[in-house]
């Protein structure tokens, strides 16, 4: 099982999934046939997050499950735990296409990261039909979503349900269900599991919880995903790119193509990062200030140093205002 970003070309295969799940399908009702517009239009947003997971080698394997999720501001998850409640997908699907759209803007997201905190909403989470039972794609899901999302400053992380069972998996693993009632989130099903998910509900977590209830973080994913930690490091965005694409192994000539730029551009991005390192954290590569030029195998060692680093530390890759850290 493995998963990558969502490409345009996966959008219809994507949307075929959603179209043909009993349940998801018909809170979309016609709006299902906007989905893959609305879609096409979310990949060129910084704000999300769109991943397609298959069981077979090649990149046009077929798609097993779709996972979407934007960074929504403040007023739009205001919205959804406010009654009158309504599905979060098809509401995100007409807002994207109508141009009111709540993902915060790519100043805004970098801003939230630094101070404050952002809002994660999973658009929709979707197996296809052969592999809705299938556990090693379930487990996979779950550490690529800790995987993606770790190194943000999260505030509250929300879902919904589709089945009785993934609601009473979704508290089991640190979801709490939200009570407008109350006005909290609470641990405890107060009604019929049946008659929940079969109405627009909000399940999800919020790092006020999180310090009241130290039983919450010691859930896997919830004590994972919400344990931030300030870049120290400060890279730039072209950096960034780079070290995020070096991470899956590529060389630099992979990096180029990848990138869009040229071999000496890519090294010059390097000896940047190299320089950043130097001035910020020397211990982490003592002679992270000489070129890879200095020998090719104590620059292939740097580069592992390095990068062994950054998948411990995922928050030295995600936008950030450097000004206000």
């Amino acid at each position: 099982m493995r998963y990558r970003p969502m490409q345009p070309n996966d959008v219809r295969e994507s949307v075929e999934i959603i179209a043909k799940h009993p349940v998801i399908s018909s809170r979309y009702g016609s709006a299902i046939a906007d989905l893959p517009a609305a879609w096409l239009r979310l990949l060129s947003c910084e704000a999300r997050s769109a991943w397609v997971f298959q069981a077979e080698e090649g990149q046009r394997a077929p798609i097993c499950m779709v996972g979407v999720c934007v960074i929504a501001n403040d007023d739009f998850v205001r919205e959804l735990k406010t009654p009158p409640h309504f599905w979060s997908g098809p509401e995100l699907t007409k807002r994207i296409l109508r141009g009111d759209f709540p993902a915060l803007s790519e100043t805004q997201l970098r801003e939230a990261n630094s101070r404050g905190g952002m809002n994660l909403i999973v658009w929709e989470s979707c197996a296809h039909k052969d592999f809705e039972s299938d556990p090693e794609l379930y487990r996979c899901v779950m550490e690529a979503f800790i995987q993606v999302h770790r190194g943000y400053l999260w505030k509250e992380v929300i879902t919904t349900a589709e089945s009785v069972e993934r609601l009473h998996w979704n508290m089991k693993t640190g979801g709490l269900l939200w009570d407008a009632a109350a006005d909290r989130y609470v641990d405890s099903l107060n009604g019929n599991a049946e008659e929940i998910v079969s109405k627009p509900h909000v399940v999800g977590v919020r790092l006020k919880e999180l310090l009241e209830r130290p039983d919450l973080s010691a859930a896997s994913w919830v004590g994972r995903l919400f344990d931030y930690h300030p870049p120290l490091l400060g890279f730039n965005r072209s950096e960034q790119r780079v070290l995020a694409s070096a991470l899956t192994g590529a060389t630099d000539e992979h990096l180029s193509q990848t990138l869009e730029t040229s071999v000496p551009a890519i090294k010059k991005t390097w000896a940047s990062i190299y320089r950043r390192v130097a001035d910020h954290m020397p211990e982490l590569v003592p002679d992270a200030f000489q070129s890879d030029a200095g020998g090719a195998s104590r620059g292939r060692e740097k580069r592992r140093e390095l990068l062994a680093y950054l998948r411990e530390h995922p928050e030295e890759l995600r936008p950030v205002a450097r000004k206000l850290l």
